[in-house]
């Protein structure tokens, strides 16, 4: 399911931003502070390039870019 980032309360989507960014093992290509980090996916989002997901199943949300959340959702509705 896809959450309009707007929905979020503004400190629940900052640390979902900052968690997203911040994750061990992601290489996304960010050698800036985590402040500009966040500033860039907030950007993405607002811009609808990326979108916030949620997983009933596993009960956690997370962010896509978009293209790759309809993949999974179509996937899913299978």
């Amino acid at each position: 399911m896809i959450i309009p980032y707007e929905m979020l309360e503004q400190e629940t989507l900052e640390s979902l931003i900052e968690e997203f960014v911040s994750r061990e093992g992601t290489d996304n290509g960010y050698d800036e502070a985590l402040s500009k980090r966040v500033e860039q996916v907030l950007s993405r989002l607002k811009s609808g390039e990326m979108v916030i997901v949620f997983d009933q199943e596993s009960q956690t949300p997370n962010i896509l870019h978009k293209d790759v959340a309809k993949q999974i959702l179509r996937e899913q509705e299978v």
